[in-house]
């Protein structure tokens, strides 16, 4: 049961449908981050970026509903994605990924946790500052979002096809153009 009375909805939809005038920043956000074409990481690497931040932030709405979009950007199933969040150096994702995820994580622990080391390695694999910068930006902000969902304490359904049969349909209308009280 959540903290505070909000729309039953689940995960960060209950808190969005509550405070709509700080919904719309969020998801301005998570399109441009998560979404904007102008980009050399794929949706789908940048989708895996978030899941794998939220896993280490056990929180399963969000590494879930992410976890699902990148299985459908990157056509892989639940455990292939679980594999990656688990142990994505045992993966067959590209060393320059791996090298990004190791970024992430760092980012999860605490911003200076990032070394210098860590950005020669994904340098070294080709990643540009700008993928640097980003990866960089989509784990401190899903920080921020797992916090709001989870500070909230939320619900999430625990059907993970949910998540995986929402997916397509979220992965069309995107973070902004979507009715905060219908859609994931």
């Amino acid at each position: 049961m959540a903290h505070i009375t909000l729309p039953d909805l689940p995960g960060i939809r209950g808190p969005m449908a509550f405070r709509p005038e700080t919904a719309k920043p969020l998801n301005e956000l998570a399109e441009i981050l998560l979404r904007d074409d102008n980009n050399t990481l794929s949706r789908g690497e940048r989708e895996l970026i978030g899941a794998y931040v939220s896993s280490l932030n056990d929180c399963f709405f969000c590494q879930n509903v992410h976890g699902a979009l990148a299985g459908h950007y990157l056509n892989c199933d639940t455990p292939a994605i679980d594999a990656i969040k688990k142990d994505y150096q045992s993966t067959s994702i590209s060393d320059k990924l791996k090298s990004l995820l190791s970024i992430a994580a760092s980012v999860q622990k605490g911003g200076k946790n990032v070394t210098p080391e860590q950005i020669e390695q994904a340098k070294k694999h080709g990643a540009t500052d700008r993928e640097i910068h980003d990866t960089v930006l989509i784990a401190a902000a899903f920080c921020m979002f797992n916090r709001y969902v989870d500070g909230l304490a939320t619900w999430a359904p625990q059907d993970r096809l949910y998540y995986v049969n929402r997916a397509p349909i979220r992965a069309a209308e995107g973070y902004i153009d979507f009715d905060l009280y219908k859609n994931l």
